[in-house]
């Protein structure tokens, strides 16, 4: 199975309607196999995951093969799913972001884009810049303590 590896930062406007533009360059990386559906839900820290739908079928997949009779599972379930909701482009690239999924980010009117892996994150603009505004000094921390261990080598 071949994963989406998106990439990129986008800043872009919510309208008056709760419709926002996306920008081409991260149309260009969208897989025909969503055909122009997504799915979007609640993220962690605060944003939005704007899932392309065969991105979301997948991921989608892997939740629901957690055993459902464990507490912390159910939980997490229940909450993956809160607010899921399908959403198509419009003949202008826009998607229509429910308003309960827009309060729940805190969006108003200024938003970035950024791919994360399979999966496009809808940020605040001011959220999103206290979520990853580091000094250069706490990033190089970071970094150390994240990827600093060699890969274990298999025998």
């Amino acid at each position: 199975m071949v994963m989406t590896n998106l990439h990129g930062e986008f800043e872009c406007r919510i309208d008056e309607k709760g419709r926002i533009i996306i920008p081409a360059g991260l149309m260009k990386q969208i897989s025909p196999k969503a055909q122009d559906k997504f799915m979007i839900n609640r993220g962690f820290e605060g944003c939005l995951n704007l899932f392309p739908m065969n991105e979301w079928e997948t991921e989608s997949e892997k939740v629901n093969q957690l055993n459902q009779y464990i507490i912390e599972n159910r939980v997490f379930i229940r909450n993956f799913n809160k607010g899921a909701t399908e959403v198509t482009l419009d003949g202008s690239n826009r998607i229509l972001i429910p308003k309960l999924l827009l309060d729940h980010a805190h969006v108003e009117k200024d938003v970035i884009l950024t791919a994360f892996s399979n999966r496009i994150e809808v940020w605040a603009k001011q959220e999103y810049d206290k979520h990853v505004d580091l000094t250069e000094e706490e990033y190089a921390k970071l970094g150390e303590k994240v990827m600093g261990d060699p890969p274990k080598t298999q025998n």
